[in-house]
């Protein structure tokens, strides 16, 4: 295990997973993070761009991880809900350097799902993050 409780989980014959984990081993109490859309504190969106939405997604998430004393890092799996994988995949450098501002170079489990649409009309992004607080 890892200083955070968590280790990763790859095949050594599977081609590298780039930008996420395969599967992640984790030890700890478990925090579970209903889903986040791009909105501030207040509920209310600055922005209408996917990137804006995402970046605001992620800073969230993180805000809620401190609540419980733990960081970016403690993600074991994320699980993003998007409206567009054409406007994720166009704009997916940009998607990149939001993601590691917010959460550095910690890649949990992941999946994407494209959806019609989210509850909040505005809403282009929704992620839902899993993290393990150690013993």
């Amino acid at each position: 295990m890892s200083d955070y409780a968590h280790q990763l989980l790859h095949p050594k014959h599977w081609k590298p997973a780039k930008g996420y984990a395969n599967g992640v081993l984790a030890q700890g109490r478990m925090i579970y993070l209903g889903g986040h859309v791009g909105w501030n504190g207040q509920q209310e969106f600055e922005s209408d761009d996917f990137v804006a939405q995402t970046d605001q997604c992620l800073a969230n998430i993180v805000e809620v991880l401190a609540e419980a004393g733990v960081g970016p890092e403690h993600l074991v799996r994320l699980t993003w809900y998007v409206t567009d994988k054409h406007e994720y995949l166009a704009r997916l450098a940009e998607v990149g350097q939001a993601y590691r501002k917010h959460l550095g170079r910690n890649f949990p489990a992941m999946a994407m799902v494209q959806v019609v649409a989210l509850v909040e009309d505005r809403a282009k992004v929704e992620i839902e993050a899993t993290a393990v607080l150690p013993d």
